[in-house]
């Protein structure tokens, strides 16, 4: 007996979705050809020598063990670099101290959901976040440093600013994302903004804040230990210097003692966010 005949209603929903299936599966393959494409012409346009990277490894290792190998170790123990390495530290707490201060008022007011005004104060609050991000902390370093000289202050506003725009972007979004259900029943009862930020908001948020705090220290940190390189002190400053003079296992030395407090700061930092998941 033969078989009936697939209904009218399911051909139909067939060829529909086959319809649909075919431009998605083309677009697909058309964005990878693009990618593919443009990959091929940026290789060509930069004149990139590929056929160097074979050989680039053999050759980064032996510059290393010829130059850099061994660090000069007692180097870094010396007195005067231990105190640029606590000058850093201390920078890099006061930017990302500074930077999230800055980030709490600017995240609130680059949230849709919650800015004061979205005709005038929400487009200035996302420029300023924006502007900040957009901006490299060495950037800022060279532009403090030409302004108010050498020294530790030039290092410290470089790293406030590049941290309110890093934070002050996170923070928006979570806000964005928070349940409005509480602030609608809060604004209900006649609660002000204020009132629906810190009560109806903050409390959804604050495991999310802690964790951009830690996260925006552990990445002023890094920052801190480089911008010196352009006159903003600390640790840079010693990197700089030894490079110019072509001191190459003092320089190893150097990146040795950054690799080791950024495990130093990592650890503590994966430490601290453990602890703040343990909050919700």
């Amino acid at each position: 007996m033969p078989s009936n005949p697939t209904p009218g209603p399911v051909r139909s929903s067939q060829l529909i979705w086959s319809r649909y299936k075919y431009p998605d599966t083309l677009i697909r393959y058309g964005a990878w050809l693009v990618f593919f494409v443009f990959l091929v012409y940026s290789i060509e346009y930069l004149n990139i020598p590929l056929d160097r990277l074979i050989g680039m490894f053999g050759r980064m290792g032996d510059t290393i063990a010829n130059r850099y190998y061994p660090p000069d170790m007692a180097y870094i123990m010396d007195h005067d670099y231990l105190q640029y390495v606590v000058e850093t530290i201390q920078m890099a707490y006061l930017g990302a101290l500074f930077g999230l201060l800055l980030a709490v008022p600017l995240g609130w007011f680059a949230a849709h959901n919650m800015t004061p005004s979205k005709t005038f104060v929400y487009p200035i609050a996302r420029l300023i976040t924006m502007g900040c991000r957009a901006v490299h902390e060495m950037i800022w370093a060279i532009l403090f440093v030409s302004i108010l000289g050498f020294g530790m202050l030039p290092g410290v506003l470089a790293l406030t600013f590049f941290c309110t725009g890093f934070a002050g972007k996170l923070l928006a979004e979570e806000i964005e994302a928070a349940d409005m259900g509480p602030v609608e029943a809060m604004r209900s009862t006649g609660a002000n903004l204020f009132q629906t930020m810190v009560f109806g908001i903050f409390p959804q948020i604050r495991v999310a804040v802690t964790g951009i705090a830690i996260y925006t220290w552990d990445v002023a940190f890094r920052a801190a230990t480089v911008v010196g390189f352009f006159g903003a002190g600390g640790m840079g400053w010693y990197l700089k210097r030894n490079v110019l003079q072509i001191e190459t296992e003092r320089v190893a030395a150097i990146l040795v003692s950054i690799l080791i407090l950024v495990m130093i700061s990592e650890s503590i930092s994966a430490w601290a966010r453990n602890k703040a998941m343990k909050m919700k």
